[in-house]
This record gives structure tokens, sequence and C-alpha cells, in this order.
């Protein structure tokens, strides 16, 4: 066979896999708990993966600094209102405007599994085995992820956004119908 012909193959046979892993993508947005379970049984087989051959803590750290710095895409404002000014409705007159991420829900659960896999797959590879002082970087890790909750509480509270609001606020009586007067 000619060096074309193998490239070909091997074009072809990546392009079918690209495209089956996209379908299992596009058929998993729907179900959000689901995924999230997944990411939350990869995220435990990893941590228990690291416990028991106690060793990878430099990729645990990284990881961790990768999971806070998505879940802080996933809490912030798609355009912030301190550099492009206020955006989200402040008068009660204002049309309502659902909550626009920076990073929206299915991409930051993505980007964390993809990471957790990788992380995981890591750990199968002496060379990632960086010797460190485990307790330092937990210490670190905790005084980072308070400081920057703490900042992006503040943040929100300041900008007055609630990032979990689903949907626009109902009030009492919407919706009923009303009898007419006769």
């Amino acid at each position: 066979m000619e060096a074309g012909g193998e490239s070909s193959v091997v074009e072809q046979f990546v392009v079918s896999w690209q495209r089956k892993w996209q379908h299992i993508l596009d058929q998993s947005t729907v179900h959000v708990g689901l995924r999230w379970v997944i990411f939350a049984a990869m995220l435990t087989l990893y941590a228990l993966r690291v416990f028991y051959i106690n060793g990878w803590f430099i990729v645990t750290y990284g990881l961790g600094i990768y999971l806070l710095n998505n879940f802080i895409g996933f809490l912030s404002p798609q355009m912030d209102p301190e550099s492009e000014g206020p955006l989200l409705p402040t008068q009660e007159s204002e049309e309502y405007r659902p909550f626009a991420r920076r990073l929206p829900e299915f991409k930051f659960w993505y980007q964390c599994a993809k990471a957790t896999w990788i992380a995981f797959t890591m750990t199968f590879f002496e060379f990632f085995d960086v010797p460190v002082y485990w307790p330092i970087l937990l210490l670190y890790f905790v005084s980072l992820f308070i400081l920057t909750m703490k900042r992006q509480i503040r943040h929100m509270i300041k900008h007055r956004y609630v990032p979990w609001s689903n949907s626009k606020a109902r009030y009492a009586g919407a919706g009923e119908k009303r009898a007419t007067p006769r």
C-alpha cells in the first residue's frame, strides 16, 4: 500500500471516530444530571487511585487549579459589568434576560471531564510523579480557593447577579384565567 493510501485510511478512521464521539456528546446534552454523576464518579475514581498509589500530587494540584479556573468561568457573566458597563437589568421595568455564562454548562462539564480523564491517564506514567510535599500544595490550593471564591462572591454581590437562576420570576396569580364580569 502506498503512504498516501495508509494516511487516507487513518484519516477516515479518525474522521469516523470523531463523528461517533460528537454523536455521543450531542445525545448527552439533554442528560444534565447523568453527565454530572458520571463526572463525579470519574473524579472519585481518580481520587481513589491517587490515594492508593500515594503519588502524582502535582498532577492532582494541576487538576484542582484547572477545575477551579473552569468553575470561575462557569460562575462569571459572559460580559463583565466592570469592563463593559452594566448589562444586567438594573430597573424593574427592563425585560428579563437570563444569566449568560462565560463558560456554558456543557462546555464546563466537558472540559472538567476531559481534564479528569487526562489526569487519570497521567497517573499511569512514572514520569509525571514528581516528588513534592503534598500538605503544602493542599494548603496553597485551599487558600487559593477561598480567596478566589471570596472575590467572585463579592463580584456577584456588587453587580447583583445570581448564576443559578433558571427562569423568569413568576408572580402569584400569573397565568390564571380571570372570569370576565357579565
